[in-house]
């Protein structure tokens, strides 16, 4: 039989040659898979890995989940605010609040105000909720009378304004004249 052949001993990988060489682009060949392509699993680890910090930083400003750590969040949201020179947008409420999905359904109908926020502030959620209520991380802060509750800080995560969302409302939504001067008043003064 012409081939590789491989001894009873590991690892010594001994090779007859065909005529043509063949045996040799055999091995190149299965070197080169070795070496350069990484195994299936650690692919899919990668990848998933990849995946899944974007899910979580797409869940802070997407979710109130109170399985979040704010805490973390926060610093993921500070690091990002300082490489892009903006200020951090948090928002304090749950997937309870009817007026938190009424603040989301504003941002998603008034896309100018969206790109206003977007591009002075990164954006998080925290989860105030019965199952968790982030006391800890909350008592650091003004008293929260209702909810949501805007927090605006630095890039520092310097605490820049305490904004209860009621003064903000007009009817059964938001004013947009009122959110407009709020995100303008509190942007970063490079983006003034």
């Amino acid at each position: 039989m012409n081939g590789a052949i491989c001894s009873k001993k590991p690892m010594n990988l001994q090779l007859r040659h065909f005529k043509d060489g063949t045996s040799v682009i055999l091995f190149l060949a299965a070197f080169c898979v070795v070496c350069f392509y990484p195994p299936s699993s650690l692919a899919k680890r990668l990848f998933a890995q990849k995946l899944s910090v974007t899910a979580s930083r797409k869940e802070m400003d997407d979710r109130y989940d109170p399985q979040r750590d704010p805490d973390k969040d926060l610093a993921i949201v500070s690091a990002e605010a300082k490489r892009s020179k903006r200020n951090i947008f948090v928002v304090v409420g749950g997937e309870w609040c009817s007026w938190c999905h009424t603040m989301d359904t504003f941002f998603r109908e008034h896309p100018e105000l969206m790109t206003l926020r977007d591009k002075n502030y990164v954006s998080m959620k925290v989860s105030m909720s019965q199952e968790n209520p982030n006391q800890r991380f909350l008592s650091r802060y003004p008293h929260i009378h209702g909810y949501p509750h805007i927090f605006i800080f630095d890039a520092d995560t310097n605490l820049i304004k305490s904004q209860p969302t009621n003064e903000l409302e007009d009817g059964d939504g938001y004013n947009t004249e009122r959110f407009r001067k709020l995100l303008d008043q509190f942007a970063p003064k490079s983006t003034r």
